[in-house]
């Protein structure tokens, strides 16, 4: 739970259709265009934010219906206009029945370059042997008019769970994508009846364990041109080249080793010999190219750089000399980390949820969390930062919840809690829509993606909102 107030906006922790899908236009004529905002959509049950409970002798936590007739809610005129301002609609429920009847998950989701396709990797997060399972990525253009939820525009099918999705940053039809199997691919999915571009292979440089993040990188000397970057639990961060013959190349390689961690906090003595460490998420900072933070399996974040030259002590083989990326150790979480996101907004900010049911927000200048929240009983599965707001942040958490924070209003609690599963199973994977900000997309253990509308309460940057933020990152101990 969030330790005792002191002054700031957040309470520190203590010590502990082809040619349309490719450009994101319409495709074809005829049919309903996208849903307007609020227009009797059925959102399950946001809760009221608690500065407004007790309004005209309202008391207890009131649970607002969303799916309730809005002549009902006009009634309430008393506190509608409090619950209006930070309602948050379901714009399109999306999923895929093949994948849906296999009892598939949505692992990941991703939004395209221009805002309009959402994507999402169909596999397994829970236990078993899901390397052979036939699986998914599918796509739907969200701007296309006659948009079926149940039939993507895109369907791949993949001989492994896929775990992760990314779509590049400017070729709005390529997307990543990492296996269960550890290979990493790459797909063009205006092409559906032949998308695949590129595969690492299974060759000594492939990850050996399943591969939990994919991401895009700019090469260093030609900014134009981007590379794969992955992560996966066998310790390996591996740098990724599309070349001939469909094939992506290793270019640069790093390894964790936890005899080569930096001994900052407390972490259990290492054994003897070679010790992989797992990594399991990966973000990168806005501000530093080469500066990035690494989940891990141990619970712990490590602070990282593409810039390391120190040889990895490792004995795994590798077609180029893998190097050992860690500079500094997070005090851990209680469990493995699923997810970190670095602040847009500020260059030493970041955020960590994993398997405790924490998020803990941390500054690169030091160990400890300045802040330390339990959201969930359960795991929470990811978290990420507003593109356009600096103190907000959603989470995903397996009690079937997404959790909107907007720490002008609370440091502790959501200011809405929106359940996207009435069964209460897991939220594995959320992201923001950069491009159409008032957007925010989950997938769920149901193997459904559900499209959110925001409204301007989460999208507009209020006053001294930057000043907030860098005064949380100023309480740094010490």
């Amino acid at each position: 739970m969030a330790t005792r107030a002191q002054p700031g906006p957040f309470r520190p922790a203590g010590s502990a259709g082809a040619e349309a899908l490719a450009t994101g236009g319409a495709a074809s004529a005829g049919g309903p265009g996208r849903p307007g905002p609020l227009q009797d959509e059925t959102l399950g049950v946001a809760s009221v934010p608690s500065q407004w409970r007790g309004v005209q002798g309202i008391r207890r936590e009131t649970m607002v219906d969303t799916g309730m007739s809005w002549r009902l809610l006009k009634n309430m005129d008393v506190w509608l206009p409090a619950v209006l301002a930070t309602l948050v609609t379901c714009l399109h429920t999306l999923g895929y029945p093949p994948a849906q009847g296999q009892g598939l998950h949505v692992t990941s989701v991703s939004w395209n370059t221009t805002g309009s396709v959402v994507a999402c990797a169909y596999g397994r997060l829970d236990d078993g042997d899901w390397s052979t399972l036939k699986s998914f990525v599918c796509a739907w253009n969200l701007d296309r008019r006659g948009l079926n939820p149940q039939q993507p525009s895109a369907v791949v099918e993949v001989p492994s769970a896929v775990m992760c999705l990314a779509f590049h940053p400017t070729q709005p039809s390529h997307v990543a994508g990492g296996l269960y199997s550890g290979e990493v691919l790459v797909w063009d999915v205006s092409h559906p009846e032949d998308p695949l571009l590129w595969r690492t292979g299974l060759t000594d440089d492939t990850h050996t364990d399943p591969v939990y993040q994919v991401l895009w990188l700019p090469e260093p000397r030609h900014s134009h041109r981007f590379q794969v970057l992955s992560v996966a639990t066998d310790g390996k961060v591996l740098l990724w080249q599309g070349g001939g013959a469909g094939q992506l190349q290793l270019t640069e390689g790093f390894a964790l080793v936890v005899q080569q961690l930096p001994r900052n906090t407390k972490l259990k003595k290492p054994p003897r010999g070679e010790t992989e460490v797992g990594a399991t998420a990966v973000a990168f900072s806005g501000f530093d190219p080469s500066l990035f933070v690494l989940g891990t399996e141990g619970g712990f974040p490590l602070k990282c750089s593409l810039a390391a030259e120190e040889a990895a002590l490792t004995r795994m083989p590798s077609s180029v000399p893998l190097r050992a990326p860690a500079r500094f150790t997070f005090s851990p979480h209680g469990g493995p980390i699923y997810s970190v996101s670095c602040s847009p907004f500020h260059r030493n900010l970041f955020l960590s949820a994993g398997t405790d049911g924490h998020i803990h927000l941390y500054s690169m200048l030091q160990a400890q969390p300045l802040a330390s929240l339990q959201l969930s009983h359960k795991y929470l599965f990811a978290v990420r930062w507003s593109p356009v707001r600096p103190l907000v942040f959603a989470a995903a958490s397996g009690e079937g919840d997404v959790q909107l924070f907007d720490l002008r209003k609370s440091s502790q609690k959501p200011t809405v809690s929106i359940k996207q599963t009435q069964d209460d199973s897991p939220v594995y994977c959320l992201e923001f829509n950069r491009q159409q900000t008032q957007l925010l997309a989950a997938g769920d253990a149901k193997g459904t993606v559900k499209v959110w509308q925001l409204s301007t309460e989460f999208t507009e940057q209020g006053p001294r909102e930057a000043e907030d933020l860098e005064q949380l990152a100023a309480e740094v101990a010490t």
